[in-house]
Parts: structure tokens; C-alpha cells; sequence
């Protein structure tokens, strides 16, 4: 039991997403006692595939796509390949089709990216660039705690232009293509246009476009999972699968605890336990937009209008900036659109592996209010037919999630909050509370380590990288300098 002077393990930690699994791992690599507990039966969280609509149609439950995880400074210094993971990229890294006219593109190279968007191609690349440049130096503190940046100025510089609304840094733009394709990156923030810091995630997100590319594990994002979870195993760790927790008590005796949940879910298993001013904090904490996702099992490719569509790994389906500022809005004050902004993802068109032969694999979700139910399956496809007109034609296979079925599936998505908690300018460096280390609670031993910790959402194991390395220091007298990401 908890508390028990006779510890079993060194550290324990709840929850077998990437941030739980980037925990567990950076533990176990400072020689400590590691056991990871998953409540499900297979390890994974927002990383798991499976057949969800026909037998031999590999399905990505949750995250599909990975220019974070490709680009994790934590990831890229483990030696994942040697246990099977591989990336796969598409011909184009994302395309956001446009009506009348050729769609925006996102690729690898920035020229060929700066080139489709004509004469707002060098306002582009103006841009970007300094953002690419500088990101060898400023990776580590954009995706952690608030500190004093060990490059202040790159971090400034990205900084400034960071921290304006979306609606804002459109303004950069004349064309409406280059608005649209702003406006789709910006989108993946979950919550206005209008609202401050939303052009950060566009502008990683795009950078990080020409440093890593936007690629696919072949075989699905399981495989992300499977890699983190061999690389843990073959360190000494050890995971137990089948282990719900629902209290303290359920807990091996260990020296420390990380938990890959939400602050609905600690207060739930440890409220007894922490303290009224930390528990009053947590319920403060504010939960963003759900989504509403779909899978299908296709017949043939999605039928694009636009040959780069056809090509791509990921779409955005919105049109201008305009009508996706509108209709992210209209979902953040609880309305559902009749044209909402989907992300769509087609895996298939780069690993074929997933499909049986000469068959396809789509996935896609739309923004909702929080705790939505209603069936937005109609608004999404009808998008997909806007810019792809036959696509209905090609499905043989359709699943649906509501966010009440996300948080059934996954309890860290609270009301379908695929990111843990709003992303907006007051939580995304002080979630879930704002205090010196906000990765360990109320409780000396127990710390936070999921995606409702800095830097938030994302499959990129950083929250559990900086709450495994607190703990280290606080409770280990550990300093994790073997593995420092920093430049």
C-alpha cells in the first residue's frame, strides 16, 4: 500500500501514453526501479491502431500523424528504430484544397511550399525561416516550463511573433490561400482564431514541416508506442497491463508517483489527499472543445478535385480564413456548424500497409462543444464531398466517436479534450496550476506528468520529460544531465 515504508519500486507511473511512457523511460534510464501501470489491455493511450470499421483496415484510434513526434527533442535520443519504428512521408506533407482555385500545400521544402503561395511567397518564407533556424536552440524551452530561455533573443524573436492571435499574423497575408493555410495550422490549437498565442502552433507546426516533415509510423501510431514501451523494456522497466487505478491505495509502495491523467482524474484518485488550496487550483482548471471523429474503410482513394489533395498525408477542410475563424468560433461558444473545420488524415496514400490490397484508410474529426453527442458525421462528410465530390461513393466502412465515446475510450479526454485541458494563453505554460513546478502536486511524491502539464498537447513525450526530470532532481537528488535536450 502507499505509504508502506518497504518501497517495491523506485517510481510508478500511471498511464502508457507517450508522456507517461517518456516518463517511465527517463527514470528507468538513471538505473531507478520503474513499473508502469496501463488500465487498458494494451499500452498506447492517444497512441494505439486498430481494426475499427473492417477486418484488415488499420485504423488510428486517436493521433494519425506525427510532425511532433518526429521532432520531439526527448524521441530523437532514443533509439526507436532499433525497435521497429519506421516513418513513412507522403509526397505532400499537408494540403488545404480551396474553392475555384489550386489548394495551399505544405511540403518539405519550403521554396516549393513559398512558390504555390505566389506572391506572398517570400512574405511566407520571411517568416518561417528565422523560425527554423532558430528552433535547433529553441526546441527545448518552447516545448517546457516557463524559464529563462538559454537563447533569449531566437526565443524573443519567435516569441512575438508566437504569441499573436492567428487573426492577427493573417494579416501578414494579401492572398487568400496563404490566409487558408495559416488559418488550417492555426486551427490545430483547438479553441478562436482570435484568441492570443494561437499562431504558435501554426508556426511550429509549419516549421517543423521543413526540419522533420509531417510523417506516419508505417503501420500505424501504435507503433510509436510499441518502440517507447520495447526501448523502456529492455532497460529493466517492467509494465503491468489491466491495472485500472482508482484510489492511492491501489498503488505499490514507491518513491515517487507520476500520473498520465488529467486534473479531473487526480482529484478523483488522490482528492483525500491533497490539499484544499491545490484542489480548489485544479478546479479551476478549464477543459476545451471536444471532437467528433470518423473512420473509414474506403473502396479506392478519396477522390480530390485537386491533384496535390490526392497526395497529401493531411488535409484541411475549411476554405478561407474567414469561414474557419468562424466556425471554430461558433464551436467554442457551444454551436456545432453547419461547415465545420475538419482534419483529415490519409494515411493509406503513403503506407499501404494498412489496407487490405488496393484498398484505402481515412480518418477525420471536426470540433464540437465540450461533452457534445450530437452526430456530426452528415457536416464532415459533406465537407469531404465539397472539395473531394464521390468521396461517399468510396466508403465501405464507417466508425464514429462522439466525445462522450473518446472519454469512455481514453478518460484524459474529458468531454473529448484531445489536449488535456484549453490550450489558451492562461494554461498553456501554467497548466494545470500556476506555481514554481507545475508537475508535482500538492503531494511531496506525486507528480503530474500528461499533457495537462507544459508544454501541453501533442505526441511528444515533453511533459513527461519535464515532470520525470523534476522528480529526479526533488525526490532522487537525480540531475538527468545524460539526457539533457538542451543546445
Amino acid at each position: 500500500m502507499i505509504g508502506e515504508p518497504a518501497y517495491q519500486y523506485d517510481a510508478v507511473v500511471v498511464g502508457s501514453g507517450p508522456n507517461g511512457l517518456a516518463a517511465a523511460i527517463l527514470m528507468q534510464q538513471q538505473g531507478l526501479s520503474v513499473l508502469m501501470l496501463e488500465g487498458k489491455d494494451t499500452i498506447g493511450g492517444g497512441l494505439r491502431t486498430a481494426e475499427l470499421t473492417l477486418p484488415g483496415f488499420k485504423h488510428d484510434i486517436c493521433s494519425a500523424i506525427h510532425p511532433m513526434a518526429i521532432a520531439s527533442p526527448f524521441f530523437k535520443t532514443l533509439p526507436l528504430d532499433q525497435f521497429g519504428l519506421e516513418y513513412l512521408y507522403p509526397e505532400v506533407d499537408a494540403a488545404h484544397p480551396m474553392d475555384g482555385s489550386p489548394a495551399a500545400v505544405l511540403m518539405r521544402s519550403i521554396n516549393s511550399t513559398a512558390d504555390g503561395l505566389g506572391a506572398d511567397g517570400q512574405v511566407y518564407k520571411d517568416l518561417i525561416e528565422p523560425i527554423i533556424d532558430a528552433w535547433p536552440n529553441i526546441a527545448g524551452d518552447a516545448l517546457g516550463p516557463i524559464a529563462f530561455p538559454k537563447h533569449p533573443l531566437h526565443m524573443a524573436k519567435f516569441g512575438l511573433k508566437a504569441i499573436q492571435p492567428a487573426t492577427w499574423l493573417a494579416k501578414s497575408f494579401n492572398t487568400e490561400k496563404a490566409k487558408a493555410l495559416l488559418a488550417g495550422m492555426a486551427a490545430h490549437a483547438i479553441q478562436p482564431l482570435t484568441n492570443w498565442a494561437t499562431s504558435a502552433i501554426a508556426l511550429v507546426l509549419m516549421a517543423n514541416a521543413h526540419i522533420k516533415g509531417w510523417p506516419a509510423p508505417k503501420g500505424g501510431s501504435q507503433q510509436i508506442a510499441n518502440a517507447l514501451a520495447g526501448y523502456f523494456l529492455s532497460l529493466g522497466g517492467k509494465i503491468e497491463t489491466n491495472t485500472y487505478i482508482t484510489s492511492l491505495h491501489k498503488l505499490p509502495a514507491a518513491k515517487a508517483y507520476l500520473f498520465d491523467i488529467t486534473p479531473d482524474q487526480l482529484m478523483q484518485i488522490a482528492g483525500e489527499r491533497l490539499s484544499a488550496l491545490y484542489t480548489a487550483q485544479l478546479k479551476r482548471y478549464k477543459y476545451g472543445m471536444g471532437v467528433f471523429k470518423l473512420d473509414w474503410a474506403l473502396r479506392e482513394p478519396i477522390p480530390f478535385k485537386d491533384d496535390d489533395c490526392r497526395k497529401a498525408g493531411t488535409l484541411h477542410l475549411g476554405g478561407t480564413f474567414k469561414e474557419i475563424a468562424a466556425a471554430e468560433q461558433r464551436t467554442s461558444n457551444g454551436h456545432h456548424p453547419e461547415k465545420p473545420f475538419v482534419i483529415l488524415a490519409q494515411p493509406t496514400v503513403f503506407d499501404p500497409t494498412r489496407a487490405s490490397a488496393g484498398k484505402h484508410v481515412a480518418w477525420g474529426y471536426c470540433h464540437v462543444p465540450n461533452g457534445s453527442v450530437k452526430d456530426m458525421t452528415e457536416a464532415i462528410e459533406n465537407q469531404i464531398e465539397r472539395f473531394a465530390p464521390g468521396f461517399r461513393d468510396t466508403i465501405i466502412g464507417r466508425h464514429i466517436f462522439n466525445t462522450q465515446q473518446l472519454q469512455l475510450y481514453n478518460p484524459n479526454y474529458i468531454g473529448g479534450d484531445i489536449n488535456g485541458g484549453l490550450l489558451d494563453i492562461t494554461q498553456l505554460f501554467t497548466r494545470p496550476v500556476l506555481k514554481a513546478s507545475p508537475y508535482r502536486t500538492s503531494i511531496k511524491n506525486i507528480y503530474l506528468c500528461s499533457s495537462s502539464t507544459p508544454p501541453g498537447g501533442g505526441v511528444h513525450g515533453m511533459c513527461g520529460y519535464h515532470a520525470a526530470k523534476r522528480a529526479l532532481k526533488e525526490i532522487f537528488n537525480i540531475t538527468a544531465n545524460r539526457n539533457d535536450i538542451s543546445n
